[in-house]
């Protein structure tokens, strides 16, 4: 079995692709601007906590990376399953019904916590 974590491929990973190309447009230069925070987003192919991929979605300087932070700690981090995270981003399942239904665990800033929403990520095109 590969020990390299890119042998698991994730719905999201294209998702996170997308975002990438969003925060540089005018309208994702808007959301950096308008938050303004970190968030790190552990996914995880079927159970969260088990061989999670780590993204950081940096909203102050308008990045998407594969990997841990490197300046310090995340506002909130945001752990999902793959299904449940596409879910939230899209906007088929409200953030604090998949908070409250345990699809998505949260750790950090509250107030951070609050502002990612599904705003945030880019319109789906044709998923």
């Amino acid at each position: 079995m590969a020990s390299d974590s890119s042998a698991t491929q994730l719905k999201s990973d294209a998702l996170m692709e997308q975002m990438k190309l969003h925060l540089s447009t005018d309208a994702g230069k808007a959301v950096t601007k308008k938050i303004g925070l970190v968030y790190q987003i552990n996914i995880a192919p079927k159970k969260i906590g088990f061989d999670e991929v780590v993204y950081i979605v940096d909203l102050k300087k308008g990045e998407v990376t594969k990997g841990p932070y490197e300046g310090g700690k995340p506002d909130a981090t945001f752990s999902f399953k793959d299904d449940d995270f596409i879910k939230v981003a899209t906007g088929k399942m409200n953030p604090q019904i998949a908070f409250m239904r345990g699809a998505m665990k949260i750790k950090g800033s509250l107030s951070a916590a609050q502002k990612f929403t599904p705003d945030i990520f880019p319109k789906p095109s044709k998923m």
